[in-house]
This record gives structure tokens, sequence and C-alpha cells, in this order.
């Protein structure tokens, strides 16, 4: 492998230039991470079959589905997922968040708990259950959920000899993309069927990239991937672009590896950048979108800026984005009458 300037020389083909002559390799199996033990907020409720769910109060001119995949763990896949869409759903978006991953963590991250839950994806993906029954209200308004449970781990070895494997999820959501703006997969740490067949169902791709050299060496067997899907199974699938994740703006590597990104896949790479912050992580052990649980806090601020930032490039107006931005002001006004306390 090339490298330039101590970093892995990446590249992203143009789109003219997506072909290659392999097969997806979906047979692999995959271990599955062990699941951290926490306690989530029994909150889901099953949401009827009707239509008063999911269904935004403007009229939908086109669904968007949104998977976010990196097959490198530890990169804010889950946490992105979790408050991409709440941060679309703060901005009167209806969306459903589909956990893909075994661990299930967008189910809890929502405050869903999964030892409730009559059906998941897995009965979606094997058939035995429709998607709309297995819908779940989150405690976040116009947030839906299709949770995920540890079965999911056998669903590959289930899938192997089924017919249309790989585009399973794909056919489970089409009746469900009239009732939502947004739809948001929470992709598996792995580039395995779940993967594939979340790309199969995504109209693009959100990558989380974590700001170290090792996050950043891991997206050519990502990219090679996605030249696959795009080659064989998803011909319309786009490019979201890549999101800075965990930046450390004191760290010098930091630094470099986001410049280095930024000149590698120039565009490509976000405007928003998701800062380190301890509240992204406590919200999500209350079951919690860090917008509702630390409103103020930075890791909250830049996922909402997110959201504004893709509403921008779909073309959809996003209500309130002055006032986000004068959001200083507002804060150093806060601080004089406060004292500073918060």
């Amino acid at each position: 492998m090339n490298h330039a300037g101590g970093f892995p020389l990446l590249f992203w083909p143009p789109e003219g230039q997506w072909g290659f002559a392999g097969e997806v390799a979906i047979a692999r199996l995959s271990v599955a991470v062990p699941q951290a033990d926490v306690e989530p907020i029994p909150r889901g409720l099953r949401v009827p079959d009707g239509p008063e769910i999911g269904v935004s109060s403007e009229t939908l001119s086109m669904s968007r589905t949104i998977a976010v995949a990196n097959q490198k763990g530890g990169v804010g896949k889950t946490t992105t997922a979790i408050n991409l869409s709440a941060s679309f759903a703060a901005l009167g978006k209806q969306v459903l968040l589909v956990d893909v991953d075994p661990q299930g963590n967008a189910t809890s991250g929502v405050g869903v708990a999964r030892a409730d839950l009559q059906a998941t994806v897995y009965e979606v993906l094997l058939g035995s259950a429709r998607p709309q029954d297995a819908l779940v209200r989150t405690g976040v308004p116009r947030l839906d959920l299709l949770p995920a449970s540890r079965d999911l781990v056998g669903a590959e070895v289930e899938l192997i000899a089924a017919q249309g494997r790989s585009r399973r999820l794909r056919s489970a959501l089409e009746p469900l993309r009239e009732r939502y703006d947004y739809i948001v997969l929470d992709c598996p740490p792995s580039l395995n069927l779940l993967t594939v067949n979340a790309l199969t169902a995504a109209d693009s791709v959100l990558i989380p990239l974590q700001c170290e050299y090792f996050a950043m060496e891991g997206l050519a067997e990502l990219i090679r991937t996605l030249k696959l899907v795009k080659t064989r199974l998803n011909p319309p699938l786009e490019r979201e672009g890549i999101l800075l994740t965990m930046v450390d703006r004191r760290n010098r590597l930091a630094q470099q590896v986001e410049a280095e990104t930024r000149r590698l896949f120039g565009p490509l790479v976000l405007d928003t950048r998701i800062p380190r912050n301890v509240r992204l992580s406590e919200a999500s052990s209350f079951g919690k979108p860090a917008f509702h649980y630390s409103v103020r806090s930075p890791g909250a601020q830049a996922y909402m800026a997110l959201a504004h930032e893709l509403l921008r490039r779909h073309g959809a107006v996003a209500p309130g984005p002055g006032r986000r931005r004068s959001g200083r002001g507002e804060r150093l006004k806060r601080d004089r009458v406060s004292g500073g306390r918060e």
C-alpha cells in the first residue's frame, strides 16, 4: 500500500468507474461483539398499522434511505444513526430508524427494551412478520424504530439459501417508504450479509470516520464493498458523504487525519464535524438521543448541524437555521444572567 505524508493512499472512483468483475462475498459468518449490559428504559410500544403512524404532516415528495456504514467498530455509527434520526425528527421530518446490528445498541439507545419486543428486523428478514407489525414508537416525537435483537446473529446462516437474500431488507422497507421522510439504517461493524442488505436497501451511504490512522486505513475495504454493491445489487446507490467523528481539535493527529481526508476525498467530506463529547455516551446509557438529554452539549449541536447540512444537500428546507447559528449570542446572554453556570 502506498503512503503519502504518513497516511494510506485511498481513492473513491468517479461515478462512471464503479465496475468490478467479482462477486459479493455474502456467505461469510460474522462474530457478534459481546453485548454490553445496558439497562434500557422500557418505553417501546407497538405501532398499530394505520395511516396515522409514520405519516408526515407535509406531503412526502420523496423518501430517502440512508445507511450509516463502516466495517470498523467504535467509529460512531450507532451514535450517528440515533442522533441524526432524532435531529431530523426535531426538524419536523417523519423518521424511521432501522437497527440492522445484532448488538441492538440503536434499539436500547432510544429507550426501547429489547426483552419486550414481539417482532424485530430478524423476523421481518425471514418473512415471519410484516415490517408494519415490528414497528415501535420511541419516546422521541416523529421517530419510529424497527428494532433488532440478538437473534439477528443467525440471520446470515438462515438466509444463505434464501431467494433474493441480499434484497430482503429492501423489499421489507418498500411499503414503509411512503410513510417516512427519512429511513436511517444502523449497520453492523462488519461487511457481511446484513450490511449488504442495508446497502442494497439504501439510497445513499453515510460513512462515519474516526479521526485516527487505522480508521482511515479501513476505508479501502468499505469502498471496495460499495463498488460491488453498486455494480451488482443497487446501481442508484449514492455517496452521502464522510462524517468526521470523535474530533479533538487539540490533538495533532486528529488534525492531520482530517487534513489528509479532505485532501483525498474533497467535497465528499462533510463540513460538519462531530467532537468528542461525554454527553453523547451518557445519553445512550439513558436511552435518549443527545438532543433530548443535553440540548446545549457540543455533541447534540453538532448532530443538529449535520441534519441541517444534509437537508440543504437534499434541497429540503430545515426550519430555524438562523436561530441555531445565533446560539453563541444566546449562550452569552444566558451566561450573563446565570453567572456562567449551567
